[in-house]
């Protein structure tokens, strides 16, 4: 079954088809909503949730652009939404960050480039899973989705300076916690 067949089954509301839908974006949809969620518990609610909606509104689907685009968004407005139901205040800029001079200059020492050559792809997950909601959100939607400052502070009801100042910790923050990960690999 192809794309366009499996959609018009789904409107159907054909087990088959939603179920085909289903596993065929369950990993990179639960990809996407682990990067917004705490843990794989979180995510998996967050998923599951972004499935009902996105078989719900599949009349709303158009077919301009791409219809996993589009699967996405969802995902990413459902994580958003079980923020702002679960956090209250997440998306306000915490008043408790590192300015510990160690910290920060050991982190300054290890070039991007190299610490990522070091770091597995699931030790950087679970340090982006590891930052505040609020640093966490900013940083996914605007390094991973590619918005823009303005849209952030749209979408989650924040300034624009509040938005860039989450995403520079949150970037402090990965830096520093990455950093830890890979100096017994390198003898520091």
């Amino acid at each position: 079954m192809n794309e366009s067949e499996v959609i018009k089954g789904c409107l159907k509301n054909d087990r088959a088809s939603q179920k085909a839908l289903y596993e065929h974006f369950y990993s990179k949809m639960l990809g996407v909503c682990l990067r917004y969620a705490k843990d794989s518990d979180e995510a998996k609610d967050i998923l599951h949730e972004g499935f009902l909606k996105v078989f719900n509104n599949l009349r709303g689907f158009n077919n301009t652009g791409s219809f996993e685009g589009w699967v996405r968004r969802i995902m990413v407005n459902t994580a958003i939404d079980h923020l702002r139901k679960n956090k209250q205040n997440y998306l306000i800029v915490s008043t408790v960050h590192a300015n510990d001079r160690s910290v920060n200059a050991a982190a300054e020492e290890v070039e991007e480039d190299d610490l990522l050559s070091h770091i597995e792809k699931e030790d950087i997950l679970k340090a982006v899973q590891e930052l505040t909601p609020a640093y966490r959100t900013v940083f996914n939607l605007y390094v991973i989705e590619e918005y823009t400052h303005k849209e952030i502070a749209e979408m989650l009801d924040i300034s624009e300076g509040t938005s860039k100042s989450n995403l520079s910790k949150a970037k402090f923050n990965l830096k520093k916690n990455l950093t830890h990960l890979i100096k017994p690999a390198h003898g520091k």
